[in-house]
């Protein structure tokens, strides 16, 4: 692993890609879709693949002056939500990340920006927005800023909540509610009922909070903050 005082070799010419997660299909169906672009545009894209945090900055350290674009996963078998993320900007901190996660969540992507990402990429549904990002940064020749995604949106309706451990985080109003009845014990049915929302909604606000914790389950969240 490199020190933090060692220069980050990437240039601005490099546009390979570091693909980062443990899902054997998402990274194959980006490869794919990669690879046909790159066809279209007649440029070789060089694309290195990692399961882990450990392998992708293994990765990185040793291919890193052809990479110009790493694509981290928040949930991987080695750390979890915006942990990865910290890790591997602790290693490189001028590596250029983009987030990948299955949440789709404003808090989860203001915090995922704010610690250093260059976009968050919800990755469900269609992949094709991430190819939009990935030629924006010039992958496939010369960039479209036309195909970046949104800035992230501005904060609002932000508050600092307090755990009783002493910690202390930024959350939407929302999250900080929802947080709140999590650990009272209330179900997601109960917390949609309260918050008048859909399960699925609830469900996506409890997902964000667990990447934003850096835990897996919703009793993980329980333990470390009761």
């Amino acid at each position: 692993m490199a020190s933090l005082a060692e220069p980050d070799a990437a240039t601005s010419t490099a546009n390979g890609l570091l693909l980062v997660d443990d899902h054997d299909l998402v990274r194959l169906g980006l490869l794919t879709l990669v690879q046909s672009h790159a066809a279209d545009t007649g440029r070789q894209v060089p694309v290195f693949e990692a399961r882990t945090v450990a392998e992708a900055l293994e990765q990185y350290r040793e291919q890193r002056r052809h990479i110009g674009l790493v694509l981290l996963d928040l949930q991987l078998p080695d750390a979890h939500g915006l942990g990865a993320l910290d890790a591997f900007l602790h290693a490189w901190p001028q590596a250029p990340v983009a987030v990948l996660s299955g949440v789709n969540d404003p808090g989860l992507m203001r915090h995922a920006v704010a610690r250093g990402a260059l976009a968050y990429l919800p990755k469900s549904g269609d992949l094709q927005h991430v190819i939009g990002f990935i030629r924006s940064r010039g992958t496939f020749g010369e960039a479209d800023s036309r195909h970046a995604p949104p800035p992230p949106p501005e904060p609002s309706g932000l508050c600092t909540w307090r755990g009783s451990n002493g910690l202390r985080l930024t959350l939407t109003e929302r999250q900080a509610q929802v947080l709140d009845w999590v650990l009272a014990g209330a179900s997601n049915r109960e917390i949609a009922m309260r918050a008048h929302l859909s399960e699925g909604t609830v469900k996506n606000h409890v997902s964000a909070l667990l990447l934003l914790f850096g835990v897996r389950s919703r009793a993980q969240l329980i333990s470390q903050l009761r």
